[in-house]
């Protein structure tokens, strides 16, 4: 089979490979199915996506409403929007976690900004009824918990989206453009010792007061977070998985 890509842009080795752990477990995908690219590193280099079956993009420390942006951001985030730009136009499959939201967003003409930003914790998202008949939420239900941490988010829905999954606090949790493009508010990735351990790494990157870690780590596991949320990745890789 072609492998699947996971673009990374977390500057903290410990934070890269955990996440690459988690989609690996999560998706289903072995080591050799699943190439890492940690975009921060270097250079985005030139790709063919006739390589892959789909590409997933994960979380990030960088924000796209940041208003101050260094030198590496800028360049990962060029980097990234390029390649979005190329997916979205090809409708190549793709799921953007998170911080894949801002990129696609930022692609469509839509705003990214800090009004439904979400604390560090497990949030209830809401299938809509394409979201009920599309094949990535296939065996989700309706309603289901995921963890959620992010300080942006979309401000009104992009133009030109299928909505698949609101929030309350944040009312766009996934979205798809054309018919292979995705992307989640949500974690798909995440369980709760996932979380646990990113919650650890991140503890002083203004996500929470770390005063509040090990409050934080016995909600992630008292949470009503099932499990479910992780079938948006081995259905995009039972989808999507090409010869």
């Amino acid at each position: 089979m072609k492998p699947f890509l996971l673009l990374a842009t977390r500057d903290h080795d410990e934070a890269a490979a955990a996440e690459y752990r988690s989609v690996l477990r999560h998706s289903g995908l072995s080591e050799d199915e699943l190439e890492h690219l940690r975009v921060e590193s270097r250079p985005l280099p030139e790709l063919d996506l006739a390589d892959y079956s789909g590409v997933i993009l994960g979380g990030s420390s960088f924000n796209i409403s940041d208003s101050q942006k260094t030198d590496l951001q800028q360049r990962v985030e060029a980097d990234l929007l390029a390649l979005v730009d190329l997916i979205v136009d090809t409708d190549f499959p793709f799921l953007g976690m998170c911080y894949g939201v801002g990129a696609v967003t930022t692609h469509l003409g839509g705003t990214v900004d800090r009004t439904y930003g979400e604390a560090v914790g497990a949030t209830e998202v809401t299938l809509t009824a394409d979201g009920l008949a599309d094949e990535l939420l296939a065996g989700i239900e309706e309603r289901f918990h995921a963890f959620v941490g992010h300080k942006e988010a979309c401000n009104g829905t992009p133009p030109g989206v299928t909505m698949l999954a609101t929030g309350e606090l944040c009312p766009v949790q996934m979205y798809r453009v054309g018919a292979n493009v995705y992307v989640t508010q949500f974690h798909p990735e995440l369980d709760a010792d996932d979380l646990t351990a990113r919650m650890r790494i991140y503890q002083h990157a203004g996500y929470f007061d770390p005063a509040e870690l090990e409050d934080l780590v016995a909600m992630a596991y008292a949470s009503g977070v099932t499990g479910q949320q992780h079938r948006v990745l081995s259905n995009f890789v039972q989808r999507y998985t090409t010869d």
